[in-house]
């Protein structure tokens, strides 16, 4: 016999499947004994009283052995000599449309402008311990995508567009863990989702598709208005990349992720279709986790031994905008996150056992199209209306490499010192690897930004006593939350509205903001491009 049980139980209960058992045995009058499995479906944490509850789901198995695999896997089958699609970017967008395409009897030809995830990581550790920034690999561009190294959060409230169920099993196919199935908030961790990432590139590889590291996408190929491949030029380190010149031909999957900025401009410059889109900008905001854990969970002990790290969520609206967490890594680092020279971006990733001892979001202004010729300080004659989001954030960025003193040195300022306008003449050690300098934020970041973050903060510590803090040091900038520009595409086939064989897909195009909103959209593109090759 298999029962299901919606459950509410101390965090010690909910810790391991024995004393679930237990509890279950006790609560519900059945012999322990019978008991041969506890799987659970769903969990979820209740920390809006003194004393915290685990919410579960369930499944109990009396005399009956649960099934092998507790996801649910998806064939691939060989494409070896099928028609092909040409996926621009590797990220979870890129990587879902190819393994949708091999689904869907189709030949994923997939192009990356930086290395695997194996060579990336030596890049990764060259800019937190030399500075130097590799435009072709880095936090945001390689192998998965600006999600393998930083976090891999899988929660997302995208229900409309696709099968969020779908997402996770594949991911779990690839080597995630099954936890992931059940938890409120799923993460698979900085640590963890690199060989995922490698084990769904050969997915791809042993079906018959083909991955291109340093394969950059310069143009794409047209004829009739219609976009039949791309030309691509390679990148192995020493060499002249215009001279490795190649086409790659078939109708594109664009999924070149939200910072692929030389992307948009030749895109402008080609005519396809794009507009301005709105972002948030602000900073990553880091706390002690210890901190953290005592404010979300009522209790000076913190997290104790059987609650994970502590997360946040805070929004408010302060003068028609939105001012809100975003992106919150518990027991997390802080990462230098720019794509080029002479910026400095940051972001924020956690290892799967989220035993850091620092905790950090993004704390984040929505900035809408509109707002930008008050806000920016450049000449506003010089931006194209498409392009006018992206160059604010450039200009951000390159602030915070002025005031870094032309390093990954990142600006900084403690909390509270930000919301009384003092400059801090210390700061509290960080995560943040490459070193921090104090720097009078709330004088130079754009004044809508420091404004709105000032009362945000001040609404945010009433919300949560302690949490506006000293303790806290705010790390400039937190830019690339999403991208600045959007793609124009028909809803229906998700083709650019104006070129057939052209698909933007996910957080590049405009119409994703995450792993798992990406990879929804990916497949989506993948089933149109499958349409749109039928129709033919």
């Amino acid at each position: 016999m298999i029962q299901e049980y919606q459950l509410r139980v101390l965090p010690q209960v909910a810790a391991n499947e024995q004393s679930l058992r237990h509890y279950i045995a006790e609560e519900y009058g059945t012999d322990e004994r019978s008991l041969t499995a506890v799987r659970i479906l769903k969990r979820s944490i209740d920390a809006r009283q003194r004393t915290i509850f685990v919410n579960l789901k369930v499944r109990a198995y009396v005399n009956e052995m649960p099934e092998d695999d507790e996801f649910v896997h998806t064939e691939y089958p060989d494409v070896s000599d099928a028609p092909q699609v040409v996926v621009v970017g590797a990220g979870p967008g890129g990587l879902f449309a190819a393994l949708r395409l091999i689904e869907l009897g189709l030949r994923p030809i997939v192009l990356e402008r930086g290395k695997d995830v194996h060579e990336r990581k030596k890049d990764l550790a060259r800019i937190r311990q030399e500075q130097r920034v590799d435009p072709e690999s880095n936090y945001c561009f390689g192998e998965g995508g600006a999600g393998a190294y930083s976090d891999g959060k899988l929660y997302t409230r995208s229900k409309k567009r696709g099968s969020v169920e779908k997402i996770l099993n594949v991911f779990c196919q690839h080597g995630a863990s099954t936890a992931i199935l059940a938890d409120a908030h799923p993460h698979i961790g900085t640590d963890r989702l690199p060989r995922v990432i490698e084990n769904m590139r050969n997915t791809i590889l042993r079906c018959g598709g083909e991955v291109h590291f340093q394969t950059k996408m310069t143009r794409l190929i047209m004829e009739d208005n219609k976009v039949i491949g791309v030309e691509a030029v390679h990148l192995p380190l020493g060499s002249d990349a215009s001279l490795c010149e190649e086409p790659f031909l078939g109708p594109v999957i664009l999924a070149t992720g939200h910072s692929a900025r030389d992307v948009y401009r030749y895109l402008a410059e080609a005519k396809v279709e794009i507009e301005a889109k709105g972002i948030a900008v602000g900073v990553r905001l880091e706390h002690p986790s210890q901190l953290i854990d005592q404010i979300q969970y009522h209790s000076k002990q913190g997290r104790g031994k059987y609650l994970p790290a502590a997360e946040y969520s805070f929004v408010q609206q302060v003068d028609g905008r939105g001012v809100y967490s975003f992106c919150m890594c518990p027991g997390g680092f802080v990462i230098p996150a720019a794509t080029d020279k002479e910026q400095i971006v940051v972001n924020g990733m956690s290892p799967s056992n989220r035993g850091g001892q620092w905790s950090n979001s993004g704390m984040v202004v929505e900035i809408r199209p509109e707002d930008i010729s008050s806000e920016t300080r450049s000449d506003s004659d010089e931006l194209t209306t498409a392009l006018k989001v992206l160059h604010f954030q450039e200009e951000i960025e390159r602030d915070c490499w002025q005031q870094g003193n032309r390093r990954q040195t990142a600006p900084a300022q403690r909390m509270a010192d930000f919301v009384n306008g003092r400059l801090s003449y210390d700061l509290p050690r960080t995560s943040y690897a490459p070193g921090l300098i104090s720097s009078p934020l709330h004088f130079w970041l754009p004044k809508g930004v420091t404004k709105r973050l000032q009362e945000g903060f001040k609404v945010f510590g009433r919300q949560a006593h302690g949490f506006l803090t000293n303790e806290a040091v705010m790390i400039a900038a937190e830019t690339r939350t999403s991208s600045p520009v959007r793609i124009l595409r028909d809803a229906e086939t998700l083709m650019h509205v104006r070129v057939k064989g052209l698909f933007p897909c996910g957080e590049g195009a405009g119409y994703a903001g995450g792993i798992v909103s990406a990879g929804i959209d990916g497949e989506r593109c993948a089933e149109c491009c499958k349409d749109y090759l039928e129709g033919e």
